[in-house]
């Protein structure tokens, strides 16, 4: 595993065998440049990425608001609630990405102590504030 995805702050106080047993479970997807990821308006899929390689646009409303590049995690808000996207998410290069689902936050949760419920908490507060 490369040692990037330990500093991402939603695995800060999480211990690196469970984050790589987590990440062995998760979907690795590609996606071509200039493809759509996530829709904004769209339901959830109850999934969110962690962008292994390349970099993305994040649009509201058809304007760009931010990019990100590897190692930035983006859509986990998809795990809480069922409420429609609030973005659109597309690839500027090629990309690949590391696809978690709930199943696998019941999972990491399931295999690690509250730590992770305070880490996932504050890194959604986060994105709410901005």
């Amino acid at each position: 595993m490369p040692e990037s995805i330990y500093s991402l702050e939603i695995f800060k106080w999480i211990e690196k065998s469970v984050i790589d047993s987590i990440i062995v479970e998760c979907e690795e997807r590609k996606y071509s440049a200039w493809e759509m990821i996530i829709i904004e308006w769209e339901e959830s899929n109850w999934e969110w990425y962690i962008l292994k390689t390349g970099k993305v646009s994040i649009w509201i409303s058809w304007t760009r608001v931010a990019e990100l590049n590897a190692w930035n995690i983006f859509w986990e808000i998809a795990l809480l609630n069922e409420e429609e996207r609030t973005a659109t998410v597309s690839a500027i290069t090629d990309i690949e990405v590391i696809v978690l689902s709930l199943d696998n936050l019941i999972n990491m949760i399931n295999n690690d102590d509250d730590s992770i419920n305070r880490t996932i908490i504050n890194r959604i507060e986060e994105n709410i504030n901005r």
